[in-house]
C-alpha cells in the first residue's frame, strides 16, 4: 500500500491481509465421562458445613440491615411528607388569619351591614338623650363584720380536749 496524506482526523483504515495462511488447529473434544462417586472426609464436611452456615449468616446479616434501610427510608418519607402538610397547613392558616383581620376592619364592617343587613347611619331624630341625676349608686354595707379574739375550736379539738382533761 502506499502512503497518503490524509485530511481527516480519523485514522486510515487497515484493510486485511489475505496472503497469509490460516494455519489449522488441532481441537480435540473431550467426553464427559462418567461421574465418579467421591467421598469427602469429615474435616472436609465440617468445613464445607461451616462455609454454608458462615455464607447463611453473612446473607442474613445483609438482609437484616437493608431491611432496616427500608423502614428508616419510609419514616424519613412519612416525616417529609407530614412537613410538607404542615407547611401547607401554616400558610393556609395565615391567610386565614389575614382574612379574618381584613373582615374586622371597621369600614368592612360598616360595609357589610349596609349591603347584607340594610343598616343605616343614625340620624339626628333617632338620637335619644338620657338625663341621670348625679348621684352616688355606691352603696355603703350594711352587714357589719365582726371578728372575734377568741379561739373557736373545732368538734375534734374539743373531744380531745375532754378525754384527756378528765
Amino acid at each position: 500500500m502506499a502512503a497518503r496524506y490524509q485530511y481527516e482526523t480519523s485514522p486510515r483504515k487497515l484493510e486485511p491481509d489475505y496472503r497469509r495462511e490460516k494455519k489449522k488447529q488441532n481441537i480435540k473434544v473431550v467426553k464427559d465421562l462418567p461421574k465418579q462417586d467421591v467421598k469427602l472426609s469429615k474435616e472436609q464436611k465440617i468445613k464445607h458445613r461451616k462455609a454454608t452456615l458462615f455464607v447463611l449468616a453473612i446473607f442474613a446479616v445483609l438482609f437484616t440491615i437493608s431491611y432496616r434501610n427500608t423502614q428508616i427510608n419510609e419514616k424519613f418519607n412519612e416525616i417529609q411528607n407530614l412537613r410538607t402538610e404542615l407547611s401547607s397547613l401554616q400558610k393556609e392558616n395565615e391567610q386565614l388569619q389575614v382574612t379574618i383581620e381584613n373582615s374586622l376592619n371597621l369600614s368592612n364592617i360598616e360595609k357589610q351591614a349596609k349591603e347584607k343587613l340594610g343598616m343605616q347611619k343614625l340620624t339626628n331624630k333617632q338620637t335619644v338623650y338620657v338625663s341621670l341625676p348625679k348621684k352616688d349608686y355606691i352603696e355603703s354595707a350594711t352587714e357589719k363584720i365582726e371578728i372575734s379574739d377568741t379561739n373557736e375550736e373545732n368538734w375534734f379539738e374539743k373531744i380531745v380536749d375532754r378525754i384527756f382533761n378528765r
